[in-house]
């Protein structure tokens, strides 16, 4: 399967050169790279022009003036490509040279796979831990993503990173636009999960670099750090979440994407997530009306269980 790169960049002068170099470098070599570009005012583009010149690997620029945002920009690389497969790219990561070789066998069945990645500070140095070990994938989201039930484990917390996926195409052109309020991956994961399936592979085939600049990072949180996000304030993201869920069900809807039972649990989540949103400001009035979800098993179903429990009854709401 010929492979395109949709490889996306914002201020990247950094690091680019290198993750361009670590694309290139594939012991199954790629056939392209789109290298979406979001208004950038360093030498991100003249780097990736310089390295163009000494590849015979076409690298096609879609310089955006006005940016359009993390999903917007992937979006259209990714609409860009003509490859049968894209790889997504961040532009401040490294590719182990066998990413592709070890990734593409995967495929076989699947709309998309990812993988784990080996965490690495901003000069490269390792950090001690992988992506899948910072997100405390239990071992139930582990076997749920890697034999076909990715959609009971993504209905709960997304677990699929960008940057370690390899998508079909056609599937993933078939999953644009993305809604509002969504990003790429976990639009394009929950698509993928609800038509050809997902499926993970525990294996790292990137360093993925954590540098406090991430547009989206992860990092693995203390109890303290834990603590404190269960008890701060709401600031709306319940709002969003409900927002999300809603157009996920609508658009799965719409799209044929889902139908029967698969259906009904994407707007039981849009109620779940709702009912979330409507929980009133003192916490003693939210006890029923949580505890009713922890009854019905809804918790269990639509969200991390006794994490957002507490973090239901004990956050803080606004005025």
């Amino acid at each position: 399967m010929r492979v395109s790169v949709a490889l996306c960049t914002h201020q990247g002068e950094r690091w680019i050169e290198q993750q361009l170099r670590s694309i290139l470098a594939q012991t199954v070599p790629v056939a392209e790279i789109v290298v979406g570009d979001d208004a950038s005012a360093d030498r991100t583009l003249e780097i990736v022009r310089a390295v163009a010149d000494g590849t015979d690997v076409p690298i096609r620029i879609r310089h955006h003036e006005v940016a359009l945002g993390v999903a917007g920009n992937f979006a259209d690389a990714i609409a860009a490509t003509s490859s049968d497969v894209v790889a997504l790219s961040d532009q401040d990561d490294v590719w182990h040279p066998d990413r592709l070789e070890r990734l593409l066998p995967h495929l076989e069945g699947v709309a998309l796979v990812h993988s784990d990645a080996r965490l690495v500070d901003a000069d490269g140095a390792p950090l001690g831990s992988t992506l899948a070990d910072s997100l405390e994938m239990t071992a139930w989201e582990r076997a749920a993503m890697a034999d076909g039930r990715a959609v009971q484990a993504l209905l709960r917390r997304n677990l699929i990173t960008g940057a370690t996926v390899l998508v079909r195409r056609d599937a993933a052109v078939a999953a644009l636009p993305i809604p509002a309020g969504w990003i790429h991956d976990e639009w394009l994961a929950m698509c993928a999960a609800l038509g050809d399936g997902v499926r993970f592979v525990p294996e790292q085939t990137i360093d993925y670099r954590q540098h406090g600049g991430n547009q989206i990072g992860v990092r693995r949180l203390g109890v303290a750090d834990k603590l404190r996000r269960v008890l701060e304030a709401d600031s709306g993201k319940h709002a969003r979440k409900a927002q999300r869920a809603a157009s996920l069900a609508a658009e799965a809807a719409r799209r044929g994407l889902a139908s029967g039972a698969q259906l009904e649990a994407l707007v039981e989540k849009a109620r779940h997530e709702r009912d979330r949103a409507a929980l009133p400001r003192p916490r003693l009035l939210r006890v029923p009306r949580v505890l009713r979800g922890v009854l019905s098993g809804r918790y269990g179903r639509y969200s991390r269980g006794a994490i957002d429990v507490a973090r239901d009854l004990l956050e803080q709401h606004g005025d």
